[in-house]
């Protein structure tokens, strides 16, 4: 007998709209517009994977397919004992069809509180700017994230190629969202090495590091991230299916949480890499081994890391306990 990985209250955090698409939504919106499925498998660079995951957003082309994504998103959520689920959304990718991009945010945040709701756990969301963009587009992501902290709006993060576009040129977008009380959630540690961790650390002033994972390769760096109690949101299959590592067996994260790093563990882009959150559980628990204090110590640390309130975190917590101290 084992503990039940399903009943283990968790944190969704690292995960990308779009990228959390069902399958078969995704082949329903292709046969409502009636064109082939756009191919989820099969990239061979990250720039293949990123003209998949355009391919599959474009198919996204009215408000009802956007709730529907978003209402889906939070339902595997909850499916896989989440109690809070924080998506990474570019309000860009839809204004002018679905209007600007405060409307478009207002959808998500508007469909997020009633999907969770409905299901007893709590949504909140990352504006996400990307570093393939002017940094000045990201300032003005910045600003509009700021409007909503505090009304669904819970993190500031920036994605795309990180080891083409180093974060420096975004630090004044992250101290906007920063001084709104926001998390700084940025991608590193991925595509580029510790320089681009230490970058999105002292440029972004980084709460949570998604990825973060080549981190490993400094151990000053490593030293840092656990001296500074960053958390890095890990994704265990993205890692290795765009190389970042060779092989499951490969993966840090065991190495990461023995020298203290706070880590929460996250699906990524369930469309394109397979596994959601449950599963990606039950892969380190079945392939590394990692035994139940661990994935306790990973499931606080996505709950106390997130945007939370303090009340659901504080519940959370408390039931981390007993499901850890749950005979079995």
């Amino acid at each position: 007998m084992v503990r039940d990985l399903r009943q283990l209250p968790k944190a969704h955090l690292h995960l990308h709209l779009e990228g959390a698409m069902r399958p078969s939504t995704l082949a329903e919106l292709a046969a409502e517009a009636g064109v082939p499925a756009p191919p989820i498998r099969g990239y061979t660079s990250f720039t293949e994977f990123g003209l998949q995951y355009r391919g599959a957003s474009a198919l996204m082309e009215t408000e009802a397919h956007l709730r529907r994504v978003v209402r889906e998103v939070v339902d595997d959520a909850a499916d896989d004992g989440a109690v809070w689920v924080e998506p990474h959304f570019y309000p860009p990718r839809f204004v002018g069809q679905l209007g600007t991009a405060e409307d478009v945010l207002g959808i998500v945040i508007d469909e997020g509180q009633r999907a969770a709701a409905a299901r007893g756990i709590g949504c909140g969301w990352i504006v996400s700017a990307l570093r393939d963009f002017d940094p000045e587009q990201a300032v003005e992501l910045a600003k509009l994230a700021a409007s909503y902290a505090g009304a669904g709006v819970v993190s500031f993060g920036l994605a795309a190629d990180e080891a083409l576009f180093p974060p420096e040129p975004f630090a004044e977008a992250f101290g906007i969202a920063r001084d709104a009380g926001l998390i700084s959630a940025p991608h590193a540690g991925e595509l580029a090495g510790p320089a681009s961790v230490y970058g999105a650390l002292d440029a972004l002033g980084a709460r949570r590091i998604c990825h973060g994972v080549r981190a490993i390769e400094d151990p000053a760096l490593v030293e840092r991230l656990a001296a500074d109690e960053v958390v890095l949101d890990v994704c265990p299959t993205s890692n290795v299916m765009l190389a970042v590592v060779p092989s499951i067996d490969e993966h840090p994260l065991v190495k990461l949480l023995d020298a203290g790093v706070r880590c929460s563990i996250n699906g990524d882009d369930p469309l394109l890499f397979g596994p959601g959150l449950l599963a990606e559980y039950e892969l380190v628990r079945g392939t590394m081994g990692l035994p139940d204090e661990r994935l306790a110590q990973l499931a606080r640390s996505s709950i106390v890391g997130s945007g939370a309130p303090q009340e659901l975190v504080r519940d959370a917590v408390e039931h981390v306990e007993d499901w850890l101290t749950t005979p079995v």
